[in-house]
């Protein structure tokens, strides 16, 4: 049976609206993790809309929930230091008793890079700099002391302090690029996340790229959960949606992230909870 999630994209709401919605899927065990992102602008217009910021909504609702595991899909390299980002999760994860889970990206958005004068970079330095960064962060989350010398970081003698009360805090990437997202997925990533694939035999065809680079760096590819989001319109038919999702687990996609679209409220969870049941 396939597994499901949420995500609530927090932009264009309240941040009660976001709270209760949480609430709402931890209480229903349908949901295994709820899920927001790491931007500073809507992707939706109006793009001068409000967009709360991912971290510190996380801490708050890892004190607010009680059962559900809980990530940002996905926190962009270039927004802060790993260094930093590593202090944040295992702090995070302390704070949520071990329910978090560490989504990774590159980072692409320009718009929001640009007008906050966060250097983005060509696609090979976005993609340099991630490799470079996602070392650094699992080699904090599980080493005493980690030095490490690179084109972007460098880091000598550090550590971070206290660990994630996980003994592996789960690293989440995601992305669709055949020849770096994919690569750096089978080495380090415990889940892998496509956005929005159009049909099983898209997110199938990247799916065998995963299992080739898993071969030529030695890595059981059984070890990667699959993931992949699918939208959750206010308007969709939940009977559906869950027909699209059947179709997906089958071609062996392991968990379902229901990103919501439209109004944040807490009412829509249970019509399609009762059909994923």
């Amino acid at each position: 049976m396939g597994r499901h999630a949420i995500k609530t994209p927090p932009h264009h709401g309240t941040w009660q609206s976001f709270l209760d919605t949480w609430l709402e899927a931890d209480r229903i065990d349908v949901f295994e993790s709820a899920w927001n992102w790491d931007h500073f602008y809507p992707l939706a217009p109006p793009y001068d809309g409000p967009n709360l910021e991912g971290w510190t909504m996380l801490a708050a609702l890892a004190q607010a929930t009680s059962r559900l595991r809980i990530g940002a899909m996905v926190n962009g390299m270039h927004h802060r230091h790993p260094a930093v980002t590593a202090n944040m999760a295992a702090t995070v994860d302390i704070i949520a008793d071990g329910r978090l889970e560490l989504g990774l990206g590159a980072g692409w958005n320009e718009m929001e890079s640009s007008a906050y004068g966060i250097e983005l970079g060509t696609l090979t330095q976005r993609f340099d700099r991630f490799d470079e960064g996602v070392a650094i962060i699992r080699s904090l989350l599980d080493n005493t002391l980690t030095s490490f010398s690179g084109e972007y970081f460098t880091v000598t003698d550090a550590w971070c302090e206290p660990k994630p009360v996980q003994a592996k805090l789960p690293l989440v990437i995601g992305g669709k690029g055949r020849t770096r997202t994919l690569r750096t997925v089978a080495r380090w990533a415990d889940q892998w996340d496509m956005t929005f694939p159009d049909t099983p035999a898209e997110w199938s065809e990247l799916d065998d790229v995963l299992r080739g680079h898993c071969d030529r760096v030695g890595r059981d590819q059984a070890e990667i959960t699959r993931s992949v989001h699918l939208a959750f319109g206010e308007d969709d038919d939940p009977a559906l949606l869950a027909d699209r999702a059947d179709d997906f687990f089958d071609a062996g996609v392991d968990l379902v992230v229901w990103s919501m679209r439209g109004p944040i409220r807490p009412d829509r969870l249970a019509p399609l909870a009762s059909v994923l049941r």
